[in-house]
């Protein structure tokens, strides 16, 4: 009964969260442009404090779902999907939060529909209010994504006629697509990878960063894992094309999940399989599969060239920042190699992705679900561009595969900093916003240190 009583707490404690969040985003998210206030305005205020509010209140309910884990009685997977759902709900309705990338793809989607080439020309030739939308830094660049998502995003454009708020909505229920296959996926790999379901689960699906930025962010990162997630789990059963096939398409929506088809290939060769034909099998499905996809999309293969457009001047991926240091530091010495400072450690950074997958699949080859979380980390934290979801691309599959519950601990305090790593505006921090985004945060810990001392009182007074 008590275990029940606290998982209740949880829930309500992760709603009041989100609620706090969707209702700060009313003022503070990333809002049209017509309906944007000024940062210095009363309400932009008080949204920022209110979003702030709910994410520390959101990772409190997270961490205390997972010390019910660890309990005599923890929850099932069923109850924790029960409380995704809960938590979710706030957000349906919410605008998008922590990035403007949603109105990316509504105005890619409507590139396509209008037969403009989105590998070649960026959302500035399309022009009119959705292209408006836009971040600048992304108004003149082509699209990264595969013909999968694309040809989602067109239909869905076409739906909605260009209309904003239908727009946002069916990208939000894409994501929403996703996130369901993730939890899905994530009890059957956990227990083909002898982990516990439910502890998948929560750090893999109910983890802070799936809601902030899978959901409230309707980022399509989602259709990637959730793709790759029911693929894993289709070739650990006895279809490894239909494996293949799914792996595929979500590399279709985004590219790094690609690196999934060497985990199809090794589940085949542990069910018994050559490594001739599993290589053979894997990589025929997959041909197929990209040509009969880009042909119903209609795109082109332009998208394998446009693969370096999410690197962006102000990116703050840990090979981009040394190379504007080192860059820096030339420039003040009077060199000329200052412009080659940045290209060189993005090389760099390639090589040693490069190396570290080798090691990965060398030392891992027996748990190949593992490898491919590991692998996706190094790709997300050693690649030329990162943004806190890309951590997801890793921590999907190492919360269904982790060996332990350390390494499971570690992901999830690297988590919780992502979660506060980002404005809900998706527009950089001045330091302004810092002391009300500090100050929300601080307001709810107040909070939940006020409430845990009123819980404790009747507790003492009993003993007493």
């Amino acid at each position: 009964m008590a275990s029940s009583v606290d998982l209740r707490r949880c829930q309500m404690l992760g709603l009041a969260g989100t609620a706090f969040l969707a209702l700060g985003g009313e003022t503070a998210g990333a809002l049209p442009v017509r309906e944007l206030l000024s940062p210095s305005s009363v309400g932009a205020a008080l949204g920022l404090v209110g979003v702030y509010f709910g994410v520390v209140l959101l990772i409190a309910a997270w961490a205390l779902l997972g010390r019910l884990l660890r309990g005599p009685e923890p929850p099932t997977p069923r109850s924790l999907l029960l409380v995704l759902a809960v938590w979710a709900a706030p957000l349906l309705l919410a605008p998008p939060l922590f990035s403007r990338d949603v109105y990316s793809y509504l105005a890619q989607g409507a590139m396509v529909d209008a037969q403009i080439d989105v590998y070649t020309h960026g959302p500035s030739r399309l022009g009119g209010p959705l292209a408006e939308e836009v971040s600048p830094v992304w108004q003149h660049t082509a699209a990264p994504y595969g013909p999968v998502f694309l040809a989602a995003a067109s239909a869905l454009s076409g739906l909605t006629r260009g209309e904003l708020p239908a727009g946002l909505m069916g990208m939000r229920l894409l994501a929403l697509l996703g996130v369901a296959l993730m939890a899905a996926a994530l009890p059957r790999l956990a227990r083909h990878s002898g982990a516990d379901p439910a502890a998948a689960l929560w750090l893999g699906a109910l983890n802070p960063l799936v809601l902030l930025h899978l959901v409230a962010g309707a980022h399509n990162d989602a259709m990637m894992l959730g793709l790759l997630g029911v693929g894993l789990v289709a070739a650990l059963g006895r279809w490894p094309v239909l494996g293949a096939v799914l792996v595929t398409l979500a590399a279709l929506v985004k590219a790094p999940a690609v690196l999934g088809l060497a985990a199809v290939v090794v589940l085949q060769m542990r069910a018994g399989r050559g490594a001739a034909r599993a290589v053979l099998t894997t990589a025929a499905a997959s041909a197929a599969t990209t040509v009969a996809a880009t042909a119903v999309a209609g795109t082109g293969y332009g998208w394998i060239a446009a693969l370096n457009t999410p690197v962006s001047p102000h990116n703050w991926a840990l090979t981009s920042l040394l190379g504007r240091a080192t860059g820096a530091l030339l420039e003040r010495l009077g060199s000329d190699l200052a412009p080659l400072a940045v290209p060189v450690w993005h090389t760099i950074g390639l090589v040693i992705t490069a190396a570290a997958l080798l090691v990965i699949w060398v030392r891992l080859r027996p748990r190949p679900v593992y490898a491919l979380g590991l692998s996706l980390a190094a790709v997300a934290a050693f690649g030329p561009a990162i943004r806190p979801w890309y951590a997801l691309w890793g921590l999907f599959l190492i919360a269904a595969a982790a060996p332990d519950t350390s390494v499971r601990h570690r992901v999830a305090a690297v988590t919780c900093v992502l979660a506060l790593g980002v404005l809900p505006s998706g527009g950089p921090a001045d330091l302004g916003q810092l002391v009300l985004a500090v100050s929300g945060g601080v307001l709810a810990v107040v909070v939940l240190w006020q409430a845990h001392q009123a819980a404790q009182a009747p507790v003492l007074g009993r003993t007493a």
